[in-house]
């Protein structure tokens, strides 16, 4: 157990006082490193969705102005529009908090779970994507080896991500500094470079238009032109990651919102639209083997002449390796985004409540591993695809933007009355709806057969899920309400004046009591009808446990030990009213299991003839999946206990 705690600490590291006020100072990211962390999704789209729409364009390049325009365009709108969530919901939860609030909470499982599944194929897209980079430098022969990099690659971040999350965005920091200082150079001097195409590219391009339209008629050009547009619809993606983490940004949240969001629409913009000239200037074509950046890039760094071929391929591998990079900082997002979501999902029980809970060192750690997880299974099915993957990607990204969009839409129109400049808000959410919900009904209609149908099993699967987990959850509380309310005409007393003495030497009763009234006086009514008369002393130990919705500032756990201690008060004035000798003790951390021995621990050696008590709910079909919705502490607890030489009897409850 010891050697286990050691290697634990040994990779996540050191554990963090979530009492402490500095330490959520420590923790919160300006807008710089938010921008590192939470931005680099959108940015290193840029290596890949320029690619994907240029080359949906097939022989019709010139097309690629109109992207490129139309890229900073929509870039500009959805982040303006989701300036709007971050104000609304300043603690944070983005798509699925606007969903659940302004449409419904089925609206909202519906947005949930296409983020899930969106921020698991962040993972995967971006390792696939920047394995491609890596492996462009290479022969084809070598290619074999790639799942297995990928594979690698999966498994740091997630250890990254157990550290925390600063810890992460420091370690990635150089790589995404580097690549954004490299892009700016390369999209300026390849501009600068055939700045002499500037100006006859626009007639150029217009001239083709027409003349295709001529030749086809404009449905053609048109649906080319959408279609091109809806492949490169992985540019736009990773700028709802802010709103779903404002609650991790430092105060103010949502200054640090706005501006995290405009460094990383200016940025993203800017290298995607500007990438995308690149191609149209530098004719860019597809090699086998490698992307169409590296094939660009070589152009632009051969043109440069940085002292001789050697140089200029070193050179080249150098801006490679920093797209790789970017690529692994921009999956890292998902190992963010991912838990975040799953924590609030947690919070309204259409997930098991474990995705809630923090380690040591502050991280949601069970979402962390399972986007983890999840993301390697979708690699080695997918073999690491890039085009299969943004198919699968960007689908997801624009229901979830569709959905938050309408909701805005209807939360504008309701609040019309009491909000200011309404009007201009509502256009620019109806406008970002228009963009965002037709690029998802084109991509619907274009890709359903070519993979876009397994994105709607897999989000359709993941909601069915959810369905099921919240009506077990329901079901429960519903007899766990009828058990409280059997307990709730209990007399008890009010603070007593002289309440009976506690005698260290005399037997003693402990009990483990949580939040359920009902099921810790179940637990304390049966130790007096098994034991009549035996156990002089009553102690309640309770920990409250901080969790990523009660880690949310400083109120909320001022909340949370209100409600714990006016819950122990209850257990001590019903022992006192009872003539019963009694007392409570109360901690705060994020594992309940190890505060609860501890307490245990001191106890025991305040009362050395102690036993302790703890209810565990038993179902009358138990299987896997009651086991894993509930967290099973009080076999935990006996467990440990019982390693140390402790007795614990667990009161089994029956509750269905």
């Amino acid at each position: 157990m010891a050697e286990t705690r050691t290697l634990r600490r040994l990779i996540t590291g050191a554990p963090l006082d979530p009492l402490d006020p500095a330490t959520r100072h420590s923790v919160a990211l300006i807008a710089f490193f938010a921008w590192v962390g939470l931005g680099a999704d959108g940015l290193s789209s840029s290596c890949y969705g320029p690619e994907e729409a240029y080359l949906a364009l097939g022989g019709h390049t010139h097309f690629g102005l109109y992207l490129a325009a139309a890229i900073a365009i929509t870039v500009f709108i959805i982040s303006l529009a989701y300036n709007q969530v971050i104000e609304l919901f300043p603690n944070g939860g983005g798509g699925y908090k606007v969903a659940t609030n302004l449409l419904g909470p089925h609206a909202g499982l519906v947005s949930g779970a296409a983020l899930i599944v969106d921020y698991v194929l962040t993972i995967a897209i971006s390792i696939a994507s920047g394995a491609d980079a890596m492996f462009s430098l290479l022969p084809l022969g070598m290619h074999h080896f790639k799942i297995g990099f990928e594979i690698a690659a999966i498994v740091l971040l997630v250890a990254l991500n157990l550290r925390g999350m600063k810890e992460a965005i420091k370690f990635l920091l150089p790589i995404f500094v580097g690549f954004v200082i490299v892009h700016v150079f390369l999209i300026c001097y390849g501009i600068y470079a055939h700045a002499e195409r500037l100006p006859g590219l626009i007639p150029d391009t217009l001239n083709e238009t027409a003349g295709l339209a001529r030749e086809t008629g404009w449905i053609f050009v048109v649906s080319t032109i959408l279609l091109a547009y809806s492949q490169g619809g992985g540019t736009y993606t990773g700028l709802e990651a802010v709103s779903n983490n404002v609650n991790t940004l430092a105060e103010p949240r949502i200054a640090t919102g706005k501006w995290t969001m405009f460094y990383m629409a200016t940025s993203l913009a800017f290298t995607a639209g500007g990438i995308m000239l690149l191609y149209l200037l530098w004719d860019a074509t597809h090699i086998p083997g490698q992307t169409l950046n590296a094939v660009v890039f070589k152009s632009i760094i051969d043109h440069f002449d940085l002292g001789g071929k050697l140089i200029n391929d070193g050179a080249l591998i150098g801006v490679l390796i920093l797209e790789a990079g970017l690529l692994f900082v921009a999956a890292n997002t998902g190992f963010l985004g991912g838990p975040a979501v799953l924590s609030n999902m947690a919070a309204d029980s259409w997930v098991p409540r474990q995705f809630r809970q923090l380690s040591s060192r502050l991280v949601t750690q069970n979402g962390v591993v399972l986007m983890g997880a999840a993301a390697l299974g979708v690699l080695l099915w997918s073999n690491g695809s890039v085009a299969l993957l943004v198919v699968l990607y960007s689908i997801n990204v624009f229901l979830t933007f569709s959905i938050s969009l309408f909701g805005l839409c209807v939360y504008w129109v309701k609040n019309r009355r009491a909000a200011r400049n309404w009007i201009w808000r509502f256009v620019l959410s109806a406008t970002g709806l228009l963009v965002t919900s037709g690029i998802l009904l084109i991509l619907l209609w274009e890709k359903f057969g070519t993979g876009g149908w397994v994105t709607i099993l897999i989000t359709g699967l993941v909601i069915a899920v959810c369905l099921a987990i919240r009506w077990h959850y329901e079901e429960t509380r519903d007899q766990l309400r009828q058990i409280d309310k059997l307990f709730s005409g209990q007399a008890v007393l009010q603070d007593t004046a002289a309440p009976p003495a506690l005698d260290p030497q005399k037997p003693t009763a402990v009990f483990f009591v949580g939040k359920n009234r009902g099921v810790s006086m179940h637990a304390l009514l049966w130790v007096q009808r098994l034991f009549p008369g035996h156990f002089k002393n009553f102690i309640f130990l309770s920990v409250g446990e901080v969790d990523a919705q009660s880690y949310d500032g400083q109120g909320a756990l001022r909340t949370l030990r209100y409600e714990i201690e006016n819950s122990l008060r209850y257990y001590v004035n019903f022992c006192h009213s009872h003539g019963l000798a009694a007392k409570s003790y109360l901690a705060f951390g994020t594992d309940p299991v190890e505060e609860l021995v501890k307490l245990s621990d001191q106890v025991s050696r305040e009362f050395p003839n102690s036993v302790c008590f703890a209810s565990k709910l038993i179902f009358a079909s138990e299987s896997f999946f009651t086991r894993w919705l509930h967290n099973q502490t009080a076999l935990a607890i006996q467990q440990r206990l019982h390693i140390m030489g402790q007795q614990m009897v667990i009161l089994p409850m029956k509750v269905a």
